[in-house]
């Protein structure tokens, strides 16, 4: 069977070496390059913390232990670390952290509240600000390097067959004998399915094989789909493991630095004029990045990135073909990173052998069929601690 799968980032590539491993004939598109889109602007953070809905929860937890497994399958660069995570909790955030501490322990998940010294041998090179007054540990949490990430995947499945190139893919047609994609310049590919994961251009592509994907398009100011990163170039930490904080979260990146996040700045970005590494929003994440540096009068040099994140409008991944005559696999996912490993596996499976798989019956695109726009859409602004 010839599947050609629209979008090398995070999910796609991961579809398609699960692909490529199960013999089939494997054709992965990028318009820009493989893991460049969302992936390559994402706090990476493996999780299933916020999950509220039972079967995304369950959805979550086999994402971080495939995670697991698939470290162990793949060559390159360690791309995966399963650090554990720590959240500090201020006055005003001691009982939201207590009771999310208290629900993910009666699911089984990991978690439990530590002392400011056991934190610190956790975290690494870091001061607890004298404001923190909880801390919780999440011991099965982690996070990847999505660049690495996504190019060990990639470099697996080329190894077991597939075909990648960088092409626009500009229309879909969907028809009951087979499926195709035009690219930009009008060369037209066809075979027996579409894998369209093309992230937050899903929703646009599928319209044009009329597919309804329902997102969150908006990318202006103030859209919930707008998220703020910081890169640390400087000073040099031994960051040992995630950190939420009530104003800065950090994971570790390579080479000692540091990846920063904080939410409630994310209403201040506009993507059509990126904020400067020496205007306001530079200097806050500075401050708030100094202020847990073991020497707070060193200087921190930040560079910023700013990303769009893939959001369906209710706030859960989108899995499965649209309709019972459909050759097009819709896979669109807001926790793209944490769940990639598994849902490469569950969709290979259900798309090799139209065996559907369990964990993925509550995410079918056909939950949205017959429903209004406004019944479905959640808010989705990330803004306090544990929500991204």
């Amino acid at each position: 069977m010839k599947i050609i799968i629209v979008g090398a980032g995070a999910l796609g590539v991961s579809v398609a070496r699960q692909l490529a491993l199960a013999g089939e004939d494997v054709v992965l598109l990028d318009q820009r390059g493989a893991g460049t889109g969302t992936s390559s602007t994402t706090f990476a953070w493996i999780n299933s913390y916020r999950r509220l809905d039972p079967d995304y929860h369950r959805l979550g937890v086999a994402g971080m232990e495939e995670h697991g497994r698939l470290a162990g399958q793949l060559g390159g660069t360690r791309s995966y670390f399963p650090s554990g995570a720590l959240q500090w909790a201020d006055s005003s955030s001691e009982q939201w952290l207590a009771d999310n501490v208290e629900r993910l322990r009666a699911l089984g998940y990991p978690a439990r509240f530590v002392t400011p010294d056991e934190a610190t041998r956790f975290a690494g090179d870091l001061r607890i600000p004298s404001a923190i007054t909880s801390i919780a540990h999440f011991p099965s949490e982690g996070y990847v390097l999505p660049d690495l990430f996504v190019g060990n995947l990639l470099a697996d499945a080329e190894r077991h067959g597939a075909t990648y190139a960088i092409g626009r893919v500009v229309a879909v047609a969907d028809k009951p004998d087979a499926v195709s994609v035009t690219l930009a310049g009008g060369k037209v590919l066809r075979g027996d399915r579409v894998v369209l994961a093309a992230g937050r251009w899903s929703e646009r592509l599928a319209a044009r094989a009329g597919i309804d994907v329902p997102m969150v398009t908006g990318t202006g100011r103030g859209s919930p789909t707008v998220g703020l990163l910081g890169y640390a170039r400087s000073p040099e930490l031994d960051l040992r493991c995630v950190i939420h904080s009530p104003g800065l979260n950090l994971r570790p990146s390579a080479g000692g630095h540091a990846v920063l996040q904080a939410l409630d700045l994310n209403a201040h970005v506009d993507p059509d004029n990126p904020p400067s590494p020496d205007g306001n929003l530079a200097r806050t994440l500075a401050q708030r990045f100094s202020a847990v540096l073991p020497d707070p009068g060193e200087r921190p040099r930040i560079g910023l990135r700013v990303g769009l994140r893939s959001l369906p409008v209710d706030g859960h991944t989108i899995a499965g073909y649209p309709s019972g005559q459909s050759r097009v696999y819709c896979l669109v996912s807001h926790s793209g990173i944490t769940l990639a490993p598994i849902l490469g596996r569950l969709v290979a499976t259900e798309i090799a052998t139209d065996q559907e798989q369990d964990l993925l019956r509550a995410f079918r695109p056909t939950r949205f069929t017959g429903t209004r726009r406004s019944d479905t859409e959640v808010a989705q602004h990330a803004t306090r601690l544990g929500e991204q």
